[in-house]
């Protein structure tokens, strides 16, 4: 029983070493195709949006569950929607979609809005 364990265990030992040792087959990757910059933009510009969709569902939630107040919740509502509303300008300015400052812009602002939703 123990030579059969000991076997075993050499065998685990020994393709182990083996695979450090032996490269695979398809280890050098291609590079990836260059990105198209308005696939990117509109990617960007998704996230916002997705991202207000997200802090949306939260305040109805904390509304539901009495965290605070339906005009209270409401008004967090309103300050999302100006936020979307301002996403939407800067993305019809660019094909439909953001730059990476403009994300960064509307980011800081979902930042503040979700300090005032959590607290």
């Amino acid at each position: 029983m123990q030579r059969i364990v000991r076997a075993l265990a050499c065998c685990a030992l020994v393709s182990s070493l083996a695979a450090c040792v032996v490269p695979p087959a398809q280890q050098i990757a291609e590079p990836s195709p260059p990105q198209n910059p308005h696939e990117a933009a509109a990617r960007r510009f998704d996230q916002v949006n997705g991202r207000i969709d997200n802090m949306s569902r939260r305040i109805d939630t904390r509304v539901n569950q009495g965290y605070y107040p339906p005009p209270e919740g409401g008004a967090l509502h309103r300050r999302l929607d100006t936020i979307r509303q301002e996403a939407h300008d800067m993305a019809a300015q660019h094909g439909g979609g953001l730059s990476g400052d403009e994300q960064r812009v509307l980011n800081q602002e979902l930042d503040t809005a979700a300090a005032a939703i959590n607290r």
